[in-house]
């Protein structure tokens, strides 16, 4: 038996115990196979071969040529593990410049969540082009919890906030995200030097871990020169 067959197998039987044990729910969506190549460090192949597995033994069901997908100049973009890894997979070398680090209080947020607390750690990037040509704003909310309360003064963990998610342990599984155009305010035209009122795409994508802990709330204000929304649907 091969090297590479031990590895899908052992993949496979984790993933397994999870579904089978609660923490990944019956039906709910596995992560995509570049989060499940990074958690156990092997090829998207070996995923896909451990997916095999899992569906051959009827834990899973994998269903195709359904989705939406975010692209840059015509490339898509798996944005589940971020922006920047998303436009690192397709050779668009872009940088991040932190606006802010902040905890706040957002009571309308966690109302509409359904949240316990108010307390938000809120985090503003503004993304560039290597040329310095401004693409995005990205802000993210996440659960002010004991292990990322000192945020603000340490920053984020190799300038991720997955990784810094899945430090704090929330590991991200399913989402909703919602996409819309509007106009840019004067804080926002001043940020991405653009003129006020400028229609930039809005994202808003709710994140969530197995269990159904809150994980993120990302908004994403991208520009329309380079992003787009393709839909693809099949019966």
């Amino acid at each position: 038996m091969s090297e590479i067959s031990l590895k899908h197998e052992r993949i496979a039987a984790v993933l397994a115990r999870e579904i089978r044990s609660g923490l990944v729910r019956r039906g709910a969506q596995l992560p995509g196979e570049v989060e499940l190549a990074k958690r156990f460090s092997v090829s998207r192949n070996t995923v896909r071969s451990a997916l095999a597995v899992l569906s051959e033994d009827g834990l899973i069901t994998t269903r195709t040529g359904k989705g939406s997908f975010v692209l840059f100049d015509g490339r898509p973009l798996d944005g589940r593990l971020g922006w920047t890894h998303a436009l690192a997979e397709q050779g668009v070398q872009t940088r991040m410049r932190t606006v802010k680090i902040a905890l706040e209080r957002d009571p309308d947020l966690a109302d509409r969540l359904g949240l316990g607390s108010p307390d938000m750690i809120v985090i503003e990037r503004l993304r560039q082009l290597a040329g310095g040509e401004a693409i995005s704003i990205e802000r993210s909310r996440l659960p002010a919890l004991a292990s990322l309360r000192d945020l603000p003064a340490r920053g984020l963990d190799n300038g991720s906030i997955t990784a810094t998610l899945h430090s704090a342990g929330l590991h991200l599984d399913h989402c909703d995200q919602r996409l819309r155009g509007r106009p840019l305010d004067p804080t926002e035209a001043g940020l991405l030097g653009r003129a006020t009122g400028t229609w930039f795409l809005h994202t808003e994508r709710t994140s969530w871990t197995a269990d159904d802990r809150f994980a993120e709330y990302a908004e994403s204000l991208l520009d329309p020169e380079h992003f787009e929304l393709s839909l693809s649907y099949s019966s």
